[in-house]
């Protein structure tokens, strides 16, 4: 049945100018006349319906506002029952499918406008339309944001499951992290062999800008959102109290945040985020630096201070699957880090170990490491490529070799010259694997995994090396980094096992 609109004007001349005025095509079909109204049908937001008009004497009277007598949305009615005034986003014609399949982030260039005021400023609720201002999700919203214009937290579906979350952030936190955490117990973690873990995966759990990895005693929050910052307070309070862990460590993302227009941002939220910052649970930040974890029942000291988190939990059953073939191998670790690929095998009972990098203090870190499990590592300081161009000439070769280079590929425009960069130090690596020898090669830019180019650049680095390679494991991330398969763009992690022969 086709929706019913009723439309009040004096006479067809002013229904016709209303109409036009509004975009609106009239199609006239077959007609009932009574002495002051009339039906006719015609389209509006691309939908046949049916308008009645009263002529009226006076022809003075303008054409009132056309109106739906249409139910209201979940979202709308949790507003209404909570005295919410949440401005609307509408968005543009044809826009809004991508985002009602699930897609979190809002740019800019898919918004029509925005209806309400006062207009709202950095981390306020907003509820998100359609073009016909048919609420389907609510969100938080950042004007300063080109990119990041609306985070979208909650969807009709789910709105009306979970009414109390709706329009209520620190609700919504406080039930995605308890989720948060009854999926990682769901697949092990904690537990006695392991505990460091991610238990917050941004998109993945359903809270754009938020990580959240736990370092045995420690959890280190990365935020890379203002309504992050915002509600900075609840988050380390809950997290504590959720994990049990004796400290949280707040690590604001500043490149991200830079992309938020974090300086007008932080303008907007005024003494509010100073009230988030000075009510941080007593210790946090106080303890940041080294502390001892274990993972797959190997010791690590973990860094909350170094480089993202501190730890590369994300890599974990890779070392494992890797860890698994080492043993009696002579093992070479490039980019090794805090020596997570290089300990593990070395604790598999691998014959020999090398690990390389550029970072001394990476190396010192992972001296430590290895000293903390009693197994004996080979560590160089140098530039891999130097290294490996040294190493061909001497002649050295090893049975595995892991390459996990740091992102070389930070956007999509960065891809080509990336994609010679892969595929140069993958050539030089396989140069180094003995005949029948495996290579671990990995790629932590999004850009790349998400273009599917990856392997064909390892293809391409065989052929250069006059190597044959066959892959055995193709993998990503652990399972305690959950990926929503709305937003591909949380996909950023490839590691192909291959083996290589002459």
């Amino acid at each position: 049945m086709k929706p019913s609109f009723v439309l009040r004007c004096s006479n067809m001349s002013n229904l016709a100018a209303f109409l036009a005025s509004n975009q609106l095509m009239l199609r006239p079909t077959r007609h009932q006349t009574g002495p002051f109204v009339s039906t006719t049908t015609c389209r509006f937001q691309n939908r046949s319906i049916s308008v009645k008009h009263v002529r009226f004497a006076t022809p003075t009277v303008a054409a009132a506002p056309l109106t739906e007598t249409h139910s209201m949305s979940d979202i709308e009615k949790a507003a209404q029952e909570k005295g919410v005034k949440a401005p609307l986003v509408v968005l543009k014609k044809g826009k809004a499918r991508l985002f009602k399949e699930g897609q979190p982030i809002v740019y800019q260039g898919a918004i029509d406008r925005v209806v309400g005021r006062p207009a709202p400023v950095a981390g306020d609720c907003v509820m998100v339309s359609d073009g016909a201002q048919s609420v389907f999700a609510w969100g938080v919203i950042n004007p300063e944001s080109s990119v990041f214009r609306v985070r979208l937290m909650q969807f009709e579906e789910e709105a009306r499951r979970s009414p109390g979350c709706c329009l209520d952030v620190d609700a919504l936190i406080m039930e995605r992290l308890r989720a948060a955490c009854g999926l990682r117990k769901a697949i092990g973690l904690p537990s006695d062999q392991t505990d460091v873990y991610r238990l917050c995966n941004s998109e993945g759990d359903g809270l754009s800008g938020l990580i959240v990895d736990v370092l045995g005693d420690i959890a280190v929050v990365a935020s890379s959102a203002v309504w992050v910052e915002r509600h900075r307070a609840a988050i380390m309070e809950l997290v504590k109290s959720l994990t049990g862990v004796g400290c949280v460590v707040w690590r604001p993302n500043e490149a991200m945040l830079s992309l938020e227009g974090a300086d007008g941002a932080a303008a907007a939220l005024g003494e509010e985020r100073e009230d988030a910052a000075g009510a941080a649970p007593a210790g946090a930040d106080e303890r940041a630096g080294a502390v001892r974890v274990r993972e797959n029942g190997v010791a690590f000291l973990a860094d909350a201070g170094g480089q993202k988190t501190g730890f590369y939990a994300d890599q974990r059953d890779n070392r494992a699957a890797v860890a698994a073939l080492c043993r009696g191998k002579r093992v070479l670790d490039l980019c090794c880090y805090s020596g997570g690929f290089a300990v593990s095998a070395a604790v598999h009972g691998a014959a020999a170990v090398t690990a390389v990098d550029s970072s001394a203090a990476a190396l010192e870190l992972a001296q430590q490491n290895a000293r903390l499990n009693g197994v004996e590592v080979e560590f160089a300081r140098s530039d891999v490529k130097d290294f490996m161009a040294t190493a061909r000439q001497e002649g050295r070769a090893w049975d595995v070799v892991v390459l996990d280079p740091p992102k070389l590929a930070p956007s999509k425009k960065a891809l080509a010259r990336a994609a010679n960069k892969y595929r140069g130090l993958n050539a030089s690596a396989m140069a180094l694997v003995e005949n029948g020898g495996l290579l671990l090669s990995c790629s932590c830019s999004g850009a790349m995994t998400q273009s599917g180019k990856f392997v064909s650049i390892l293809q391409s680095a065989a052929l250069s090396s006059g190597r044959q390679a066959r892959i055995l494991r193709i993998a990503g991330c652990g399972m305690d980094h959950p990926q929503s398969p709305a937003y591909p763009e949380g996909n950023y992690l490839t590691a192909v096992l291959m083996q290589l022969t002459r």
